[in-house]
């Protein structure tokens, strides 16, 4: 499973338009946007040329001025990373997987581990 955060660009004058149209259009996942007319949502694909579909699509929508992807991530890269880990004999510190884990609250200064 892939999911990509896409800013969706708009003029103020169809914001609430553009809006709308995510919204309804069961592509992405609307978040927020600013009165300037920059629109976060996410997309979710089984791979990459399914998020490209649904990016192609948000792009045609009337009046987006532009629509691009600027985060990515994939449960493959996930695992990936986390065999690299414990292939080094490195840890993942318990407290990045623990449940109510607020990520307002970590502080990153290079090293994760040394967070506690």
């Amino acid at each position: 499973m892939n999911i990509s955060s896409i800013v969706v660009q708009t003029t103020p004058t169809y914001l609430d338009e553009v809006v709308a149209a995510l919204q309804k259009s069961e592509l992405c996942d609307y978040h927020f946007h600013d009165d300037k007319g920059r629109i976060i949502v996410t997309i979710e694909g089984e791979g990459v040329e399914e998020e490209i579909k649904k990016l192609t699509a948000i792009q045609v929508i009337p009046h987006v001025v532009a629509a691009d992807m600027h985060f990515a991530y994939t449960e493959e890269e996930l695992n990936a990373q986390r065999d690299k880990l414990e292939i080094q004999g490195t840890e993942i510190p318990q407290w990045l997987n623990a449940e109510g884990v607020n990520v307002k609250d970590i502080t990153y200064h290079g090293d994760l581990k040394k967070k506690f």
